[in-house]
């Protein structure tokens, strides 16, 4: 199997073929996640076994990064989004595949595709390499967490309701080549940048009267209270984007947690994900009596579909703007024929004195699953030089 740059197009075709939708890939996969990540380059790579066929190119892709290799085949079978962070004062790069590389982990060699990846990154400079395989570790229905919530207690003390064979695997795997699981094999994710934990609605199958009958009794109170309030959800645009980042602010505040991005950073992304693909990235918004009091972002590709941020206002809070929109765009996921609405990060705390412990309990209510992906991994990429560049990096994050 070979690897090497492909055009944004060919990869953009992969993604939405058939073969390349059966590998689940996500939004931080796609071209156009580049363009929102300011301070890193980037190059889109492809894996191919048809020598001479079209698709991979012979230039690095991105923005400005480091060549690659000359490809020698173009039907591609995976590709990769790698983000890649210079080293102050060096000239080598942290490469990073967030919830990447799009591939099949299920293949037992997994060498075939990872060893030149790792080649390629060592070509192109990098020093160490992280990335966030796909497969799920454990899962837990929401029916039998709630009742289990007590003090101190967390996921991790609760017999999983699922746990998959293929994440097991491909963890065995990764450790057997010399990866390190970031944050450790604990229930925590204080190493990865993306979330371990996900809070996943299951849609495939189920019809609009499954998903209302799914939702707790307080959820669909509280849906009926928004409608009796006259809560109107309506779709936004990107003028709507200053009183979106102005909520989250508020919540921010409230909730005690502080994303530290600036309003450019989503006017970039919504603009990007949008340009790739009409809309890819949608507002949501929540008004009442003419006010927004909750904003939404919603994001799909493919058959999924992710909740991603949500901001409102401290005011008002008893006409459940919140619950109104994730209703709505619950209906709306189903509508596009998604397999599952994600509702991105939830902790892993089941302590209900723990102020964390709130928003785990709010997505609880609309009767998914928690679900532990296998996380971030990473390793340095061979060489005394590059190991101690390596432990450099992991001090300064640590300082971070």
């Amino acid at each position: 199997m070979f690897l090497g740059p492909v055009t944004p197009e060919a990869y953009r075709a992969f993604l939405a073929s058939p073969a390349g939708q059966a590998l689940g890939p996500g939004f931080l996969q796609c071209p156009s996640w580049a363009q929102v990540k300011e301070g890193w380059r980037a190059q889109l790579l492809g894996w191919g076994t048809d020598p001479g066929s079209g698709g991979l190119s012979g230039t690095g892709q991105g923005s400005g990064a480091p060549s690659g290799t000359d490809p020698r085949s173009g039907a591609l079978s995976g590709v990769a989004l790698v983000l890649l962070r210079q080293f102050p004062g060096t000239r080598k790069y942290f490469a990073y595949l967030p919830e990447g590389p799009v591939a099949d982990w299920a293949d037992p060699d997994i060498d075939v595709w990872l060893t030149p990846l790792l080649d390629h990154l060592r070509g192109a400079g990098a020093f160490a390499v992280r990335m966030g395989p796909s497969p799920a570790y454990r899962r837990w229905d929401a029916s039998a967490l709630k009742p289990l919530a007590g003090p101190g207690r967390r996921l991790g003390d609760v017999l999983a309701s699922e746990v998959d064979p293929l994440g097991t695997a491909v963890a065995e795997r990764l450790r057997a080549r010399g990866w390190r699981r970031c944050g450790g094999d604990g229930t925590g994710n204080d190493g990865d940048a993306q979330p371990r934990h996900v809070f996943r609605i299951p849609l495939t199958g189920r019809t609009t009267e499954d998903l209302w009958s799914g939702l707790n009794q307080e959820w669909r109170r509280n849906v009926r209270r928004a409608q009796k309030e006259g809560v109107e959800v309506v779709v936004g645009s990107a003028a709507e984007l200053p009183q979106f980042y102005r909520l989250l602010g508020l919540t921010e505040e409230r909730d005690g947690f502080r994303l530290g991005r600036p309003l450019a950073y989503y006017e970039r992304q919504y603009a990007a994900l949008n340009a790739e693909e009409p809309g890819r990235m949608k507002l949501y918004l929540a008004r009442h009596r003419g006010e927004i009091l909750a904003a939404h972002t919603m994001i799909t590709v493919g058959r999924r579909v992710w909740y991603q941020t949500g901001a409102s206002a401290d005011h008002r809070r008893e006409v459940r703007p919140s619950n109104a929109l994730q209703w709505r765009m619950l209906l709306d996921a189903h509508v596009l024929g998604a397999d599952v609405y994600d509702m991105r990060g939830v902790p892993s705390t089941l302590d209900p004195d723990e102020r964390a412990y709130g928003l785990l309990r709010w997505k609880l209510g609309t009767g998914g699953q928690v679900v532990e992906t296998l996380g971030e991994w990473e390793r340095p990429l061979g060489g005394t030089a590059n190991q101690t560049l390596y432990r450099a990096f992991q001090a300064y994050l640590n300082r971070r």
